[in-house]
């Protein structure tokens, strides 16, 4: 049985928690007192990850660390529809699973100073991060033109959006305004609407923003 290694609170954790219950995959969650236990760099943990970072799986003796590589590994290994991870948009994929760790280091970071009092720079982080949903709304709207309702053009999610779903959702807790933003609001309603989607706390319902005409 995969071992996971998890924090409710972590957006990265959701990602991975997401994709095993889609996968319908067996999976033991192992609590990692992130905050404020700071168990993510203990001695123990870092036999796991010497990063010291969340999440990690272990799965049939082979630990697998970083949100992006797990959901990579899961998808690979598991799905086999190929619906998650699909072979011929491997390319489009990297870029967003990329781009969603620019994610982590801007919204997540703002997050992270306004919850957990981490001491970083919140301004740039707030900045960079609303660069970042500018580039990904201007992109949806022109999915939505063309008749996509996801990242890729396909009729389903694929862990390209699995990966950048949680720190968008998250956005206003690290002070980020995410009413300007309507593509981006009517993607994350649609992944809400998803069969057995649970959201994370934070993960607010949302209610639409009336775009002016």
């Amino acid at each position: 049985m995969i071992q996971f290694h998890d924090y409710p609170l972590s957006g990265n954790c959701f990602k991975v928690r997401f994709l095993l219950e889609q996968l319908g995959l067996e999976y033991q969650s192992i609590l990692v007192d992130f905050y404020p236990g700071y168990e993510h760099k203990s001695p123990r943990f870092l036999n796991i990850n010497p990063l010291g970072q969340l999440p990690a799986i272990m799965d049939k003796g082979r630990a697998v660390r970083d949100a992006q590589a797990i959901l990579v590994y899961l998808a690979a290994a598991y799905d086999k529809s190929g619906k998650w991870f699909p072979r011929d948009h491997q390319g489009e994929v990297y870029q967003w699973l990329a781009f969603a760790d620019q994610l982590t280091g801007s919204i997540s970071a703002a997050r992270l100073h306004d919850a957990m009092f981490y001491r970083l720079d919140v301004s740039k982080a707030r900045t960079e991060g609303i660069k970042l949903l500018r580039i990904i709304d201007e992109h949806l709207w022109f999915a939505e033109k063309d008749g996509h309702d996801w990242l890729l053009p396909l009729p389903h999610p694929t862990i390209a959006d699995v990966a950048c779903l949680p720190y968008i959702a998250l956005a206003e807790e690290g002070g980020i305004d995410l009413a300007p933003f309507f593509s981006v609001s009517r993607w994350m309603e649609r992944f809400m609407r998803l069969e057995n989607f649970k959201p994370m706390p934070g993960m607010m319902p949302l209610q639409m923003p009336k775009e002016t005409p």
